[in-house]
């Protein structure tokens, strides 16, 4: 028998490896940010257990979220991934993802690398919030609104205030420890807000 402690959001088999594995941990992975990317802007108007479940379809109708291949869809490749019942098929959100590529390889270049970028905004320090529940969430953060108000300004598509804050949860600039979870996580580079 698991002697695990979850989330209560983490039901499915999914979920529960999806949060043992993934959420909360730091990940400086350029290739596993924008796989976070594509898949915060899918989920939009979604349930994040969707998005999820189909995984393993994106991964492979996406080449593995390789964004220099992604680059270099056109029409047909578009058209080929709004028949593929493995993913959400949502032709705006398919074109986002494509453009997105482009803009991601930007920042890249000006940066020297995604995580450089998106770390800087926080100082290349976690920042863990030790609220109690899920439901102590907030909408929205300082912090969120700047950095989706910068992503937006070089035109990455479809990226909100909510999924921001989801975003760099995934990869634990906004780690949030809810003290009903007990995970060991060592890092010294750490802001309690």
């Amino acid at each position: 028998m698991e002697n695990i402690k979850r989330c209560d959001w983490s039901v499915i088999k999914e979920e529960k490896n999806y949060h043992n594995n993934e959420w909360g941990f730091e990940n400086h992975s350029d290739e596993y940010m924008f796989e976070l990317l594509i898949l915060e802007n899918m989920q939009a108007g979604l349930s994040w257990r969707t998005i999820l479940v189909k995984g393993e379809g994106y991964q492979k109708a996406f080449d593995n979220f390789n964004y220099n291949k992604l680059i270099n869809y056109d029409e047909n490749k578009v058209n080929e991934l709004m028949q593929n019942p493995n993913i959400i098929r949502n032709k705006l959100k398919i074109k986002a993802a494509i453009s997105n590529a482009k803009y991601f390889i930007e920042i890249q270049k000006e940066f020297s690398s995604f995580d450089n970028y998106i770390w800087g905004f926080v100082d290349h320090k976690q920042i863990v919030n030790l609220w109690k529940t899920i439901k102590d969430l907030p909408a929205e953060t300082d912090l969120s609104i700047t950095i989706s108000k910068d992503l937006k300004s070089v035109v990455l598509n479809l990226l909100g205030l909510l999924l921001c804050i989801h975003f760099y949860k995934q990869f634990e600039l906004l780690m949030t420890i809810l003290m009903i979870v007990l995970q060991n996580h060592t890092n010294h580079n750490i802001s309690v807000l």
